[in-house]
């Protein structure tokens, strides 16, 4: 059997990342073909933990109270968590030749746990950390302007998580920009959000006909 390919979509939060892992799958799934939707954090036992974390939900003492874990535990839980994804969730389907479509992999790892910390060297380390994650077929950046991100976070009215902060998620959005000059060898497409959904969809669906060498939809 043939392996389905392994495909990730990536941006800041309110870039559209879940709304267009939901519409690729049901895509692809139109045109017949076997397709798995998944999300990180993911819905394993250490993934739970970290969605726990992210809304404030789980908390650890500190100095001055309770606090969030910081960003050394967050990136080796983020780890973890992809490990088991991979182990237990992607690898399976792909080698039944089920096409996979992430919500997130290890760039958001990258970027959140750099930015957060604002050290050297944070990036390198958290790559090490990820060093054996399996590599994606395609990574499709969703980029947005920040502004229009935070309307989006603030629209659809979820609870407020731990990198909600503005000037974090500015930062995020700068990153994921240039994101490619630190997974050199992965295959990243930028698609511009800002627009609407069905434009932007379009562009999703040609980035994964371009993998599968089918001519764009116009």
């Amino acid at each position: 059997m043939i392996e389905g390919n392994f495909i990730v979509l990536e941006g800041v939060d309110g870039a559209g990342t879940t709304t267009h892992t939901r519409i690729l799958q049901e895509a692809l799934m139109q045109r017949g073909l076997p397709v798995r939707a998944t999300r990180e954090p993911s819905d394993g036992p250490v993934g739970v933990l970290i969605r726990q974390i992210l809304s404030g939900r789980c908390v650890v003492p500190g100095l001055h109270g309770s606090r969030p874990p910081s960003w050394t535990t967050m990136a080796l839980l983020f780890a973890a968590d992809r490990t088991d994804h991979i182990e237990a969730e992607i690898v399976p389907n792909m080698m039944d030749g089920v096409t996979v479509i992430s919500d997130r992999y290890d760039y958001s790892s990258v970027a959140y746990q750099s930015v957060s910390a604002g050290e050297e060297g944070v990036i390198e380390w958290v790559k090490t950390l990820n060093a054996h994650a399996r590599r994606p077929d395609l990574t499709i950046v969703l980029d947005i302007a920040p502004d229009v991100a935070e309307q989006r976070r603030i629209d659809r009215r979820a609870g407020r998580e731990i990198y909600d902060d503005s000037d974090l998620q500015r930062q995020l959005a700068d990153f994921y920009t240039k994101m490619e000059t630190h997974f050199p060898d992965d295959r990243i497409v930028h698609i511009d959000a800002d627009r609407s959904i069905d434009e932007v969809a379009r562009d999703v669906m040609n980035a994964v006909r371009a993998l599968r060498n089918e001519d764009p939809l116009s």
